[in-house]
């Protein structure tokens, strides 16, 4: 009989990759949008939880939902606090009384991003803003709710699908010759394909061991670079297969002023999720090719 992992944010670019994710035999994700599930409505989230799937209870729950209009919630701070925060807190609450594991994902915005080296997961947080704050609260909610639950930081997550810093290249790239990027931002990228599966790793396991282990995991593509690195590498492997391209200049952050401070150093450490899941994330420039070869072809 299949098991069935009920997934938040089915509209999203990470609940999309969850979706569509190779489940094995017997596994099954249940991905709703906000249509069908109202983040902001406590009382619709436990009754989604309690309801469990076909007469049975969720294997797992995995939260890919979130507000990540990191320069919106500057100003609209009561919703990223409902739908980062409160709803997680919801979530955890409604697991833990159906004994039901939670993978929550979080952020590198909980990090100041104020040294070098990578961010361990037991580094001291300092959110910036709103956006991280409220991310950093939900961590806080699922931590305090007494359930089994594993959290997931990643960073500059990317796919084939929605709005992402790739997409958004491309299409720049289509109408200009040199485009202005951002240079003293270091991290790695991530593909939601490759984060949707560590993520399934971990909830099958939670759902299967009950000595599995809890607590808070990073994840990311490996490698360094900055956005305008990442910017190059886009072009580069796009005009290998008859894509858009453009010069990229960088430029400093104090160029580029936004509403909400961005971490300067947003690499994490994968330690924790290699010793715990046996999950080691390989180079972003792969995960890229493999995004750029649903976009746009195969190299020529």
């Amino acid at each position: 009989m299949t098991r069935a992992v009920l997934v938040t944010g089915g509209n999203g670019q990470l609940g999309r990759e969850l979706a569509r994710h190779a489940w094995p035999d017997g596994w099954q994700a249940v991905a709703l949008g906000r249509d069908a599930l109202d983040l902001g409505d406590p009382a619709a989230l436990a009754a989604a939880i309690a309801a469990g799937h076909d007469g049975r209870p969720w294997a797992a729950v995995i939260n890919a939902a979130a507000y990540t209009a990191v320069d919106k919630a500057e100003s609209d701070v009561v919703t990223a606090w409902t739908i980062n925060a409160l709803a997680p807190a919801a979530l955890a609450a409604a697991c833990a009384a159906a004994a039901i594991p939670l993978v929550q994902v979080s952020t590198d915005y909980v990090f100041a991003g104020d040294r070098q080296g990578a961010w361990q997961v037991d580094d001291p947080v300092g959110p910036l803003g709103v956006y991280g704050a409220s991310k950093l609260g939900g961590e806080l909610a699922v931590r305090t709710a007494g359930g089994r639950s594993a959290i997931v930081r990643t960073a500059w997550v990317v796919s084939a699908g929605g709005a992402n810093f790739v997409r958004t290249m491309l299409r720049l790239a289509a109408d200009r010759d040199q485009l202005r990027v951002v240079a003293d931002q270091q991290g790695s990228p991530t593909s939601a394909a490759d984060l949707a599966a560590a993520l399934a790793t971990i909830a099958m396991r939670l759902a299967d061991d009950p000595h599995a282990p809890t607590g808070t995991f990073h994840f990311s593509n490996a490698g360094a670079t900055d956005w305008a690195g990442f910017a190059r590498e886009i072009f580069r492997q796009s005009a290998t297969r008859g894509g858009p391209s453009a010069a990229v200049e960088g430029i400093a952050t104090s160029d580029y002023p936004t509403p909400a401070r961005r971490p300067a150093n947003s690499l994490l450490s994968h330690d924790a999720i290699r010793t715990a899941y046996g999950i080691d994330p390989r180079p972003w420039d792969a995960a890229l090719a493999d995004i750029l070869d649903e976009l746009i072809g195969v190299p020529q």
